[in-house]
């Protein structure tokens, strides 16, 4: 008799539970590297997992789907490509317009990450954060002052990035499938 262990994830957005399957796992950790540069990729990979490209690329859909895939897609280096300044706004919003106020910063198309967090730290009273991407500091200057003045938010602090130490997305699983721990 074969066990399958099988995860649940909650998905914040959408308030459900998923479940993946071992299958599943291990595509994820196809996935959360980069795709060979090949005409068919997920013929490869549906060659490794001993599946038909169908199969794969039905269960890519299906996390998709439900939620457990955000997304797959090319990760660009903006600093070689055009977008050498990039600035965290850490943004001092009250609770009550957190949701109206973040979904507002996110719709910039120059804002790549948007976060709420607990204001936790003493002196630093900022508990919304987003990411702004541009081809100078002073564009990414004036890009703030624009969104300040859409969401009527005058409180943030800008922080521009000095140097990239790392720069990586976050792998879960392993090529089995295993949870990293």
């Amino acid at each position: 008799m074969t066990t399958h262990t099988v995860h649940s994830i909650i998905n914040p957005l959408r308030g459900s539970m998923n479940t993946i399957d071992a299958v599943d796992r291990k595509i994820v950790a196809r996935l959360q590297g980069d795709l060979p540069l090949i005409p068919r990729p997920f013929a490869q990979m549906a060659a490794e997992l001993g599946l038909s490209e169908a199969e794969v690329v039905e269960r890519v859909r299906s996390l998709s789907r439900r939620g457990v895939m955000r997304r797959f897609g090319a990760t660009l280096r903006h600093q070689q490509s055009g977008f050498p300044s990039n600035v965290m706004v850490a943004w001092r919003v009250p609770p009550e317009r957190i949701s109206e106020v973040g979904r507002k910063l996110a719709a910039y198309r120059q804002v790549s990450h948007c976060y709420w967090r607990e204001a936790s730290c003493h002196g630093f009273p900022y508990n919304l954060f987003s990411m702004v991407h541009g081809t100078s500091d002073d564009q990414c200057r004036s890009l703030v002052a624009e969104m300040a003045q859409a969401v009527d938010i005058a409180d943030h602090a800008l922080l521009f990035s000095v140097q990239e130490l790392k720069k990586t997305s976050m792998r879960y699983f392993d090529q089995e499938g295993e949870i990293h721990g």
